[in-house]
């Protein structure tokens, strides 16, 4: 008999006795959310749990983030550990949800389900903490910073070593396109890459009653918004293949002064690595031509984020075998035009990135990166399920 059957019933008993457990973890996270990079508290609270249970989780050096390792009872020989890795940082933005849990940090929200993913890795962890005897191989907890920052924590996590020797890892992310209960799978590319521009244009500034003796800025700076989108298309071979979406601008502060300054914040995404490769300086020569003759300088910082994630295929199938086990329906899932750091570690080794339905089954679809974002709860019990029996699967498979 295989782990995938044995531990059904030692997860119930301890879900049962823990599932709550879980829930006010969760909770205690999406009440005190903490920006990219400033994870401290989250990190201390997701340390402390894995050292209650016995582990020795290993602090990453940028400060915030851990790594912690788990090995069966009785030795597994020369196996690899498979990784399994949540987020722990939240977006610069206001909760608006009329919740108890709702954020007790002004301007900060989990409005992205990092509190729900980092829920279930730890769980997931902690279940076996509490049954080495049911461990089939080693495993390595990755709990990484600063998701929503370009190029991503992830980087900062490899560079640490969080998955050196590892032979695969698995991610699950919050999709509040499936009901609670299901689970989504794609092999190959299942995100897009994301990059990040800000546009700095600059002018000598005047009256408004007489902008035709200056640079309006402003009427610049709507220009490039209006325009930039449509020039870079005009250069590729499939005109749908980016999105560039401003999310802030800002020109001045009264109403009858033309500003001397203007910065310009775009997302720039394609589902194509060719694309991805050729956009920085497509994007650049744009911005150069729509500004060139206006009397106003440019300058232009381009960060170059994060490619697709691809899916390997034969992790996918692996945890495709598990989620039947567990799971209410296994659907197919369409590329995302979202952009995930996880890229970084699906580059390094075989992985696969796993949508989690958190929608209530009749309730309203909720976005993700909005203010009023929430989840079905009950999608933490099936993510530890999930999660667990993937890495029974998985060490069944490469035996």
């Amino acid at each position: 008999m295989t782990a995938v059957d044995a531990t059904p019933t030692s997860l119930d008993t301890w879900l049962e006795q823990h599932g709550e457990g879980l829930i006010a973890l969760r909770r205690n996270m999406h009440a005190h959310p903490e920006l990219s990079g400033q994870e401290h508290a989250t990190t201390e609270l997701v340390e402390e749990r894995l050292r209650l249970a016995g582990l020795t989780p290993r602090r990453l050096a940028v400060g915030t983030g851990l790594v912690c390792d788990l090995r069966p009872a009785s030795s597994s020989g020369e196996r690899r550990p498979i990784a399994l890795r949540a987020d722990l940082d939240a977006l610069a933005m206001a909760d608006d949800k009329q919740v108890p849990y709702a954020s007790q940090n002004a301007g900060v929200s989990h409005a992205c389900g990092h509190d729900v993913h980092t829920t279930v890795v730890l769980g997931a962890g902690l279940y076996f903490a509490h049954h080495l005897d049911e461990l089939p191989g080693p495993v390595r907890l990755v709990f990484q910073p600063a998701e929503e920052r370009v190029p991503g924590g992830a980087l900062d996590a490899i560079a640490d070593g969080a998955i050196v020797d590892v032979d695969a890892i698995v991610g699950l992310h919050c999709e509040p396109k499936l009901d609670v209960g299901s689970v989504g799978l794609k092999a190959g590319a299942i995100s897009s890459a994301a990059d990040m521009a800000v546009i700095t244009l600059t002018g000598p500034g005047g009256h408004t009653a007489r902008p035709e003796l200056t640079v309006d800025l402003v009427a610049l700076a709507a220009r490039l918004v209006a325009e930039l989108p449509g020039s870079v298309a005009r250069h590729l071979d499939d005109p749908t293949e980016a999105k560039i979406v401003f999310g802030s601008v800002h020109a001045g502060d009264a109403a009858n002064v033309i500003p001397t300054h203007s910065v310009l914040k775009a997302s720039i995404r394609t589902p194509s690595l060719g694309v991805w490769e050729d956009l920085p300086q497509l994007v650049t020569d744009e911005i150069g031509r729509i500004v060139a003759g206006t009397g106003a300088q440019a300058e232009i910082d381009y960060t170059h984020g994060v490619p697709p994630v691809v899916n390997d295929a034969t992790v996918t199938d692996r945890v495709r075998a598990a989620a039947t086990d567990v799971a209410d329906a296994v659907v197919a899932v369409e590329q995302s035009w979202g952009g995930d750091d996880f890229a970084w570690f699906t580059r390094q080794v075989p992985g696969t990135y796993v949508r989690l339905g958190v929608r209530t089954p009749g309730g309203p679809t909720l976005d993700l990166h909005a203010g009023h974002f929430d989840v079905d709860e009950r999608a933490i019990e099936l993510g530890v399920r999930l999660l667990v029996a993937t890495v029974s699967e998985h060490f069944a498979a490469t035996q």
